[in-house]
């Protein structure tokens, strides 16, 4: 199963810029934790981590690499070998070199974490399905805001991150828990 395929974990926008408060509510608060144990997993098994970071070109966004929100999180900086890639919309495939970067190193399985569930996290994910990768989204190492609709219905983050997570499910991606996907590799 999982521990006998090319594997890689792919860590998603767990930037200072989703400190905020401009997001509002946020569920999930130890996404970054389950990342963090996750990926001390992955770097005591000598197995490939991909970091991703939102770029915009907007020098009053959050995301613009003059603003500190640019930053990685602390909890999560990459070390010296891992790769970082820098991506300017949702999905971490498009206008990059992820995908070259993965069948070069035969990479079959993604392990996806971070940051947001229905945003950068859900078109990651599901471009992953799509191009051929085994992809695994691990549910609580990932995170959500709450929002509102077309019709200004708020809907709370748990409710954003569990439709999220839904509408991925054995679509696009199994969908496990930071306990199981430890107990699948130890």
């Amino acid at each position: 199963m999982l521990e006998k395929e090319n594997k890689a974990l792919i860590v998603i926008d767990v930037q200072k810029a989703f400190n905020d408060k401009k997001w509002g509510e946020r569920n999930n608060l130890n996404a970054e934790e389950n990342i963090s144990r996750i990926l001390t997993l992955w770097r005591e098994k000598g197995w490939q981590v991909v970091h991703i970071k939102h770029m915009s070109d907007n020098p009053s966004s959050v995301f613009h690499p003059m603003n500190e929100g640019f930053a990685i999180k602390e909890l999560v900086e990459p070390i010296e070998e891992e790769v970082i890639i820098t991506k300017k919309v949702n999905s971490s495939f498009i206008g990059t070199n992820l995908e070259e970067f993965l069948k070069l190193n035969h990479i079959t399985t993604l392990v996806i974490t971070g940051l947001t569930t229905p945003h950068c996290v859900s078109t990651t994910t599901r471009m992953s399905g799509n191009l051929g990768f085994n992809t695994y989204l691990i549910s609580d190492a990932t995170a959500a805001f709450g929002m509102k609709d077309q019709n200004d219905n708020y809907y709370d983050a748990e409710t954003i991150h569990n439709t999220s997570l839904a509408t991925l499910n054995e679509e696009f991606a199994t969908i496990l828990t930071t306990e199981q996907l430890i107990n699948q590799l130890l």
